[in-house]
């Protein structure tokens, strides 16, 4: 018998360190990403920081295809609830593009200036605010905590209006940290502030899915053990609840390189988000 314990928690929830060149990131992604803002500024299908709330970060990014859109994608950031914003992934609203959806990048205030409750909050409320805007079906997708993040809009207890809600398609959950449990023992509980009442409430293992949920979890087969482990673990708990849901580690990808499948129209990670039901 072989038992299994983590003895440094912050170790097991560091990503760069434990990639071999992941000090390139997040750099490595602001030249795509800057370079796409502007071809799609100068072809007249992008409109760049719309608000959506009253907070300075309350802000997000419109990209869209050259006709009228056949519905919307929204793709939250991650940044562990604490750093980054939507300028670094702007690249990845290629390949929904390409298949004729609008797609918006929201970014939001950040811990340790709010609490996560709050950012979860502000999400609802920029995808409220961006749905008003277009007609047909409505996927999310976000990468590490915005993976929590848009799993969490479509929980039972999801802020977002029931109208909005029943629009809902598919989410996918990119490397998505969705029991904040664990995080409590790290060094980025420092800035997080995580409480266990607040773990409780908005960690998504511990919460039912919302009506007609259909969930992805994808992540890299390279990460690291814990995100592994949280990817199957929502994917298994919400298909016990009555969801319906599918979890894949993609081969030889880590945490950085596993959101790139968005950039490609024919990638099996854009097909799935943007599949019909």
């Amino acid at each position: 018998m072989i038992y299994h314990r983590i003895n440094d928690w912050s170790d097991a929830y560091t990503n760069g360190a434990n990639i071999a060149g992941g000090s390139a990131w997040p750099e490595k992604w602001v030249a795509p990403a800057k370079n796409y803002r502007d071809s799609m500024l100068a072809a007249g299908q992008a409109e760049l920081g719309l608000r959506y709330g009253d907070r300075a970060r309350n802000v997000y990014d419109l990209f869209l295809p050259k006709d009228k859109p056949r519905g919307l994608v929204v793709f939250v950031h991650g940044g562990y609830w604490q750093s980054l914003d939507n300028s670094y992934w702007s690249h990845l609203a290629q390949g929904s593009v390409a298949h004729g959806f609008a797609v918006a990048m929201p970014t939001y205030t950040l811990c340790p200036e709010v609490h996560i409750t709050d950012i979860v909050a502000e999400v609802g409320q920029a995808i409220a605010a961006v749905a008003q805007r277009f007609e047909g079906p409505i996927h999310l997708t976000g990468h590490s905590a915005g993976g929590h993040l848009v799993s969490r809009m479509i929980s039972a207890t999801s802020p977002l209006p029931a109208e909005v809600r029943a629009r809902i398609g598919n989410t996918i959950s990119i490397s998505g940290v969705h029991d904040l449990r664990p995080l409590m023992r790290t060094n980025l509980n420092e800035r997080l502030r995580i409480t266990p009442e607040e773990a409780q409430r908005e960690s998504v293992v511990l919460l039912e899915p919302g009506p007609e949920t259909r969930l992805f979890c994808w992540v890299g087969g390279n990460e690291r053990n814990e995100f592994l482990r949280q990817n199957d673990l929502l994917a298994n708990i919400w298909t016990g609840l009555g969801a319906e849901t599918a979890a894949y580690a993609e081969p030889d990808k880590h945490h950085f390189n596993v959101p790139d499948g968005l950039i490609d129209p024919d990638h099996p990670m854009t097909r799935t988000l943007l599949m019909a039901r």
